[in-house]
């Protein structure tokens, strides 16, 4: 094995290298903790916390494969349901592997009636992010002979039930915020397709979805199903390490990507491009305004992507689709206006110095959240359908953690600077 040579003051420390198949190979640290000593990494931005096979991105390049497969061919060739097979198994299934999956995912999507009046608690007002946690959570509740985690048949059926249900649970928190009666599954219909029904439809009246909208948001939900090791996929693990069951860990994930900073970003987008549009400035006017300012402009710029980002590029094309049938689609004065506002900025952004030499191009929630408006989601919405995506990838992150032997507890170290010890001082003293 080769070993990497660390020296600190006097002391010389061999370090294993642990070989990537792509990508940077890692230097296994662990054993510093025994020297009295620890990395320092804040945010974890050099820390590889595990090895693992999900997925693989190359920022430089532009780079998402999920199990080896380009995010652009999947897109192309797959659907979403095929993808969380893929990811969960890591190959892609057979014809009768793929029927078997989907029929279970279906004769599992209706709640019972307690859950309904579950999810009927939470007031109206309530944060979509924070219903779709508790709703997942409660699932333990409902079956809680699939909470073992060390019986391989009631994680299988734990998965199931999650990537079943979670899409009932969002359709339900959209219903209920527009005080609408709540709709349920239709066993004939595609995953996405009969979401969107359970979310739009009228009860007793026919209902057709646009095809491009399945076929849009299917893309949307596919782009966003993995991305390696960010912050709520690293808290799914976390919790997951520490055999915290499924749901649990799912639903930690969904309080993570709940934040503006990470999963909240597409609704700071669209509210980014109302402000321009009610500045009473032009597009390039409110760009050096911000420029000027240091305001950084919602959108624009990635942590791992230092050129464009391979997901905005697919939903890029779907939100160009979608405006080129904005008289079909019967979309509003507003939406048309939001999109002419991105399209200027997007430009902007692609050819000005500033942008370009900070890499700061637009990211897939530059695109997203217009995507998802025209759907018909408002934008508090925005974060659920971004979890119900990832969550099979959260599901074969968690899976492949308890399968490693070399999973510990999750237990990071600290650096303490602060007082040494001191003696108590009492009240009259003080």
């Amino acid at each position: 094995m080769e070993m990497a040579q660390l020296s600190v003051d006097e002391n010389e420390y061999s370090l294993p290298v642990v070989e990537a198949t792509e990508g940077p190979d890692g230097i296994m640290v662990s054993s510093l903790r025994n020297d009295g000593w620890v990395t320092l990494d804040p945010g974890f931005l050099t820390t590889a916390q595990c090895e693992s096979k999900i997925t693989y991105i190359d920022g430089k390049r532009s780079i998402l494969r999920y199990r080896g497969y380009p995010i652009e061919q999947l897109c192309e060739q797959s659907d979403f349901l095929e993808v969380a097979w893929l990811l969960r198994h890591g190959e892609l299934p057979t014809q009768e592997q793929f029927d078997k999956f989907c029929a279970d995912l279906n004769h599992r999507t209706m709640v019972g009636e307690d859950f309904r009046t579950f999810m009927g608690s939470f007031p109206r007002t309530a944060h979509p992010m924070s219903m779709m946690a508790s709703a997942i959570n409660a699932l333990a509740t409902f079956y809680p002979d699939t909470t073992d985690v060390n019986d391989s048949d009631q994680l299988d059926e734990a998965a199931t039930i999650i990537m079943a249900k979670a899409r009932t649970i969002v359709s339900y928190i959209f219903r209920r915020r527009r005080d609408e009666p709540m709709l349920y599954p239709d066993y004939s219909r595609g995953y996405v397709d009969d979401f969107l029904r359970m979310c739009f439809a009228v009860p007793y009246e026919p209902f057709e979805t646009d095809p491009l909208y399945v076929h849009a948001l299917g893309r949307l939900l596919i782009i966003h199903a993995d991305h390696e090791q960010n912050c709520s996929t690293s808290v799914v693990r976390i919790a997951g390490s520490a055999h915290a069951n499924l749901y649990s860990a799912i639903s930690a994930g969904i309080n993570a990507l709940s934040g503006p900073l990470h999963g909240g970003a597409n609704e700071a987008v669209l509210r980014q491009l109302k402000a321009i549009r009610d500045s009473g400035k032009s597009v390039r006017e409110f760009v050096e305004w911000s420029k000027d300012n240091g305001k950084r402009i919602s959108g624009l710029g990635h942590r791992l992507y230092k050129s464009y980002d391979p997901r905005a590029a697919i939903a890029r094309q779907y939100l160009e689709k979608i405006m080129s049938r904005a008289d079909t689609l019967k979309l509003s004065a507003e939406e048309r206006a939001l999109f002419d506002v991105a399209t200027e900025l997007e430009q902007i952004a692609l050819s000005d110095e500033y942008f370009v030499s900070r890499h700061l191009y637009p990211n897939v929630d530059f695109y997203t959240g217009l995507i998802y408006r025209a759907i018909g989601f408002d934008p508090a919405m925005f974060t659920t359908l971004f979890a119900l995506g990832r969550i099979p990838g959260w599901i074969a992150q968690y899976r492949e953690l308890l399968a490693d032997p070399n999973t510990k507890i999750g237990r990071p170290r600290q650096v303490y600077v602060g007082e040494p010890k001191r003696d108590y001082v009492p009240f009259d003293e003080r």
